[in-house]
């Protein structure tokens, strides 16, 4: 049997494309229920600590998860335990360029290489890596960001959810 048009023969080979994925280890239920978890364990002992306190347990549940298998989860573990033993706030990072005089450059656009130096900043622990290796972790990180995003989602319905109940049942009693 041939395809009678190009939309079929694009979405066969989309298929095959999507087939050949391996799926992501953030995407399993068991890792969300872990990771939702420890989220909101982290969330209770920062009860009070503001937007700072609450990004940086859930970043560090995220990390904690992945079980510093990846570079940007060790990058975060490693960054919660100098925070913890300096007592210090978030700090702005100075982008330190360098001259490249006398050497030859990849041939890429310039607007690909401030992509990628871009992603290496936005990618915790990934500003010395190789433009592959770089693609690799981000991948990884946007993957796990996503998985964040459910569960936080998911923790906003139920708290919105409870506080809808009790305002009702305050009604009822009143």
């Amino acid at each position: 049997m041939t395809a009678s048009s190009p939309s079929e023969c694009r979405s066969k080979t989309a298929d095959a494309g999507r087939k050949d994925q391996r799926p992501t280890k953030w995407r399993t239920a068991a890792q969300q229920r872990v990771y939702g978890r420890r989220l909101l364990d982290a969330l209770r002992a920062t009860a009070g600590g503001g937007a700072r306190a609450v990004k940086a347990a859930a970043d560090s549940a995220l990390a904690l998860t992945a079980r510093g298998q990846s570079r940007w989860s060790r990058s975060i573990l490693l960054l919660r335990r100098r925070r913890r033993r300096n007592r210090l706030k978030f700090l702005p990072i100075k982008d330190k360029t360098r001259s490249v005089r006398g050497r030859t450059r990849p041939a890429s656009s310039p607007r690909g290489r401030d992509r990628l130096r871009l992603l290496r900043r936005l990618v915790p622990g990934c500003r010395k890596l190789s433009a592959p290796s770089v693609l690799e972790e981000a991948a990884d990180y946007v993957a796990a960001l996503e998985m964040q995003v459910k569960a936080m989602r998911a923790l906003a319905d139920a708290f919105s959810g409870a506080r809808a109940a009790a305002a009702a049942e305050a009604q009822r009693g009143a």
